[in-house]
């Protein structure tokens, strides 16, 4: 049982984080590969981020027994500023919502020829219809989810070592400061990490065992590590020519073939609609405890909120507010790190 709880949360971790921007292989050549060798060295120092904080927020939150986030940031930053935090970020949080909504209308009229209309409707629907089920439709559909996505990154890991430039991770330099590449994996880490504590949160509260917590986090963050450093060796491997493109995995599942082309666009709108999915339910209880409002009705209200945001268009939102979180984190990255007395670590 606390194998599979284990599993659970690290698939659930994985999936959370493994967004779309990851999917699209955009984060991934941005944050990493952009940078040569020192990409690579990136990703290990993000990996180990993932595990150590991961483990920490779900370890506080177990200890206090946080409800929602919330909690958790006033336990980092006392109750006063702790709040004003969390108000900032439920406002963040539904703007990068809407992101991942207006992400998923965009892949049915650019790859399915629906509407994009019709695919905001589709997915917010299915986002629904399984957070129903709470906290099990979360655990499960990312069960489902990331091992697929596991098993695509193997295959083009397969099709990258067996072509050219198999090795470029390793040697491949760049003209970019290293300032810069060691900046990098301290932004991705801390803007994942925080946007992932809405769920990462009240799954340590509901989990509580410390050795199940500990597990899930290290294979999570391992996970996450093997998957970015997976997808960083194929695109270091088609550097420079690939930075053409704005979907950069796209290019490389083209050269595999037209039915993994298609699985591919599966798993990025499947990768899209977890990371909504985890996020509308964590927001969900933020809401619920402040509010004391039927989940169901915040549910409901959050994705019409963000079906609105998303009528803005995706490319938009994100140059937007992304940046904006992305700076908020970077502080909260060092107040989680600078607390040693952080509740049940």
């Amino acid at each position: 049982m606390r194998a599979f709880q284990a599993i659970q949360i690290a698939f659930t971790f994985i999936g959370t984080i493994v967004g779309a921007g990851f999917a699209t292989g955009q984060e991934v050549l941005q944050f990493f590969t952009r940078y040569g060798i020192w990409g690579t060295a990136g990703i290990l120092l993000s990996s180990v981020l993932f595990v150590w904080i991961g483990a920490r927020m779900m370890l506080a939150s177990a200890r206090i027994k946080a409800h929602s986030y919330e909690s958790l940031n006033q336990a980092l930053f006392g109750e006063r500023w702790g709040t004003l935090a969390s108000r900032f970020m439920l406002v963040v949080l539904i703007g990068v919502n809407a992101v991942m909504l207006a992400g998923a209308g965009a892949i049915f009229k650019e790859h399915l020829g629906i509407s994009y209309q019709t695919g905001l409707l589709v997915t917010i629907f299915l986002v629904f219809l399984l957070l129903r089920r709470g906290m099990n439709a979360v655990l499960t559909v990312n069960s489902i989810v990331v091992p697929a996505m596991l098993v695509f990154t193997l295959l083009i890991l397969w099709d990258t070592m067996h072509g050219p430039g198999a090795d470029r991770w390793l040697t491949m330099r760049t003209d970019t400061p290293q300032l810069a590449a060691w900046a990098s994996p301290l932004l991705y880490a801390a803007f994942n990490l925080s946007m992932a504590q809405a769920v990462l949160v009240p799954i340590g509260s509901r989990i509580g065992d410390r050795k199940t917590i500990i597990a899930g986090a290290w294979l999570g963050g391992i996970g996450i590590g093997a998957m970015l450093l997976v997808a960083h060796i194929a695109l270091a491997a088609r550097m420079p020519g690939i930075a053409q493109f704005d979907i950069p995995m796209g290019g490389i599942a083209r050269e595999l073939g037209a039915v993994l082309q298609w699985i591919y666009t599966f798993l990025i709108f499947a990768e899209i609609f977890t990371t909504l999915m985890c996020d509308i339910y964590g927001l969900t209880l933020q809401l619920s405890a402040r509010l004391g409002w039927p989940d169901r009705a915040i549910t409901a209200g959050l994705l019409s909120v963000c079906w609105a945001g998303s009528q803005i268009g995706f490319g938009p939102l994100l140059s937007t507010l992304y940046p904006l979180f992305g700076a908020l984190s970077l502080g909260w990255l060092y107040q989680i790190i600078r607390r040693p007395s952080l509740p049940g670590t």
